[in-house]
């Protein structure tokens, strides 16, 4: 896979600084049940990198001393990892909101069929990966099969609570656009993907989430070698939007790789570009544990610090924006 670091790195982006962090990202590994298109960590079933139980200790200790309202859990299939569970029963222990990103084929996996009850159970936010209600579009983009096996993963979620009217048990879909284009209105996509998923399998879910592609990993690489790098790039700086600048996630959240790492986001993080906390240049979770006024630092002490940008950076600022909870 081609490197897209020095594809990016000359860069006329505006610079960022952070807000006061509220959200933990944390990605436990690359090990998957799929392997998608667009995929910007190159997850698949034959990744064998995963966050191991020492730094999932930190982690906790850092949950319990930073005073962070979100945990997000992302991968891969964050749910493979062996300590997934316990991270988990950490952060509700703490009355900290949980958001699982799933893929919902692994809820139909062997040896996951405790994983739909575990996440209702603990109130969990399921934020899950459906690129259309059309069958063959999402199996061109994710696999053979794979829809199929996601409305059943959705079912399941639906008969547990998940959606439900005054249920606690929220369940958002994730829709990336197929191939160099933006993602169109999130609030029309919406309702289309209620009405034709109701009608067709009666599903429910709360909100649809667009996120436009990242040309890194394994997108990025395609658009180089079909010659289309350069026009995705004009198309996200011509639709570059200066609203959108207060809205991006990195401002008000810290990703963590299966390391222990600190980085500004989930895509920062695929490029190896470390979060320029205090001028280190590779902090890590245990660095940030050992802080003698850890709150303020994570907290209000994190407003005004620089975040690492590159030309990639226009993704999230493109047409109606991009994060991971949808258009800005």
């Amino acid at each position: 896979m081609r490197d897209m670091l020095p594809l990016l790195k000359k860069t006329d982006f505006p610079a960022l600084k952070r807000a006061r962090m509220h959200t933990l990202q944390v990605n436990l590994g690359y090990l998957c049940n799929q392997t998608c298109f667009h995929c910007h960590v190159n997850a698949g079933p034959n990744r064998k990198e995963l966050m191991d139980e020492a730094n999932i200790n930190l982690l906790i200790q850092l949950m319990e001393v930073s005073g962070i309202k979100t945990l997000d859990l992302t991968g891969g299939a964050p749910e493979m990892n062996p300590h997934f569970r316990k991270l988990v029963l950490a952060a509700r222990k703490l009355k900290i909101n949980v958001i699982d990103r799933c893929n919902l084929t692994i809820l139909n996996e062997e040896g996951y069929e405790w994983l739909a009850d575990f996440l209702a159970d603990n109130q969990v936010e399921v934020a899950a990966s459906l690129p259309c209600y059309l069958e063959d579009n999402v199996d061109s983009q994710r696999g053979n099969g794979v829809f199929q096996s996601s409305i059943t993963g959705i079912k399941k979620l639906n008969a547990l609570g998940y959606a439900e009217e005054g249920s606690k048990l929220t369940l958002n879909l994730v829709y990336n656009p197929q191939g160099i284009s933006l993602p169109p209105s999130q609030e029309e996509l919406e309702a289309a993907y209620k009405k034709e998923l109701l009608a067709r399998y009666d599903i429910h879910f709360n909100e649809l989430f667009t996120i436009t592609n990242q040309p890194i990993a394994r997108f990025g690489s395609t658009l180089v070698s079909k010659g289309l790098f350069n026009e995705y790039m004009t198309l996200l700086k011509d639709n570059f939007q200066q609203a959108n600048m207060k809205g991006v996630m990195c401002r008000t959240l810290i990703s963590i790789d299966w390391q222990g790492y600190v980085y500004d986001c989930d895509f920062n993080q695929m490029l190896g570009l470390h979060a320029p906390i205090e001028g280190e240049e590779k902090l890590h979770i245990a660095q940030l544990i050992a802080q003698e006024e850890l709150a303020q630092t994570l907290g209000y002490g994190l407003a005004g610090q620089p975040i690492a940008i590159m030309d990639h950076c226009y993704a999230c600022t493109a047409g109606q924006g991009s994060s991971c909870g949808g258009a800005l």
